[in-house]
């Protein structure tokens, strides 16, 4: 039915013109022959239009609001934390804001299920009770969530994952500050074990550390409850505790370990009302995520890297299908950011399963692709460098130095003897 009003409206719209250019021919011509009659016809146009536009308008807005309603998903765009997790998804980047949907109902389910098979280290890390978690997340946010695990990879002591979940949180979710309580059974407080912001200067040390009795603050208040708080205004809440400076809001969720607390994950912005709904979704990921890889840690058990490893076929496809290797500037991080991981585990994963540093894997299709050339008679004309560079090197150097060290001879040399 909306298609069909499509059309009529596509047909009004073309009718209109038509009518229009026909009325203006008349009056040109009754401008030349009597200017009377150009004059009464002008005036019985402007007011046919004030008769016949507005149900015309009336029409085009009928349908512009069909197709707006039917066909267009548009998230605010000016999302500060839209752009890190677009980056991930899309490698788009936008303007600076707050409002973002990514929880989004208008995903459709094929495209979740996509998302989620495409995470193969996201499945090593959660169990299947959680799965239905992850298959109800958006594309983005599983992006993101894939960085931050694949990110903790090779992080083999707790202090090692608390600092690196505090960075990432203001790396890639755009925070001002970030910390880390832990519990301190013995004490019944909580101490800050890892933070981002104006409490470490840049070192991972904390910048006068400050203890939390639980029950105390917000912060001790999601220790004793197990319950997250989001509070839009902290100068409205008698518990808020300042730390190194006074802030507006506050995001505070519980960590758990087989059910019970063992730490906060915690938030707070200079702006008031700064954390969404989207704030909370993804922090309650992070910590569970955090749960786990410290589950990990405490049972010595490691996820291993394999020839099936999705992520290791996706960087295969991308060389020998999309000869991503022809790109003089590809580096670690760009392809990490292309495949949605961490720069590290990128690299530990082609060490793993090639026995080679990612330059020389890169390499190695460059070479095999100006191996070919060399010996094809539709290069013939082409200098060696020529050749080089056409196969992703970027200098006569590096490509004389790559070929050497894979072929044992020069290009020179290869195309004599080829």
């Amino acid at each position: 039915m909306d298609l069909l009003k499509f059309k009529n409206f596509r047909v009004s719209l073309s009718i209109h013109h038509l009518v229009e250019g026909l009325f203006l021919g008349i009056l040109l011509i009754a401008l030349f022959i009597n200017p009377a009659i150009f004059f009464n016809l002008t005036l019985v146009l402007i007011m046919a239009s004030y008769i016949i536009l507005p149900s015309f308008e009336n029409r085009y807005h009928g349908t512009q609001v069909i197709l707006e309603s039917k066909f267009s998903f548009e998230p605010d765009q000016n999302n500060s934390m839209y752009q890190k997790l677009n980056a991930y998804s899309d490698g788009s980047v936008v303007k600076s804001g707050r409002k973002l949907k990514v929880n989004s109902a208008k995903k459709s389910s094929s495209a979740k299920n996509t998302s989620h098979d495409k995470m193969p280290y996201l499945k090593e890390i959660f169990d299947k009770s959680d799965s239905d978690i992850l298959r109800k997340s958006s594309v983005q946010t599983i992006s993101v969530l894939s960085y931050f695990a694949t990110s903790l990879f090779e992080k083999n002591n707790v202090d090692e994952v608390l600092w690196n979940i505090v960075e990432n949180c203001i790396s890639y979710l755009n925070l001002e500050d970030c910390v880390i309580y832990m519990l301190d059974k013995e004490n019944k407080s909580l101490i800050q074990k890892a933070a981002f912001g104006n409490k470490n200067n840049a070192e991972k040390k904390i910048v006068s550390p400050i203890k939390i009795k639980i029950g105390n603050g917000i912060v001790g208040k999601v220790a004793q409850t197990g319950k997250y708080q989001c509070v839009k205004d902290v100068t409205r809440n008698t518990a808020y505790i300042v730390d190194d400076a006074a802030r507006k809001s506050e995001l505070s969720v519980p960590i758990y370990i087989k059910g019970k607390i063992v730490g906060v994950l915690d938030s707070e912005h200079s702006q008031e009302n700064f954390f969404t709904k989207d704030h909370i979704f993804l922090f309650q990921l992070i910590a569970k995520l955090t749960e786990k890889k410290l589950t990990h840690i405490h049972n010595n058990s490691t996820c291993s890297l394999n020839n099936d490893n999705s992520y290791f076929k996706e960087l295969e496809q991308l060389m020998n299908e999309v000869k991503l290797y022809r790109d003089p500037n590809l580096g670690l991080c760009s392809v990490a950011r292309k495949i949605k991981i961490s720069s590290n585990y990128l690299s530990q994963l082609v060490n793993k399963l090639t026995g080679k540093n990612f330059t020389d894997y890169i390499n190695t299709f460059r070479v095999e692709d100006a191996k070919q050339k060399l010996t094809n008679k539709n290069y013939s004309n082409y200098t060696i460098v020529g050749i080089g560079l056409e196969s992703g090197f970027n200098s006569k150097s590096t490509f004389y130095s790559a070929f050497k060290k894979l072929v044992g001879k020069s290009p020179s040399s290869y195309r004599r003897e080829g």
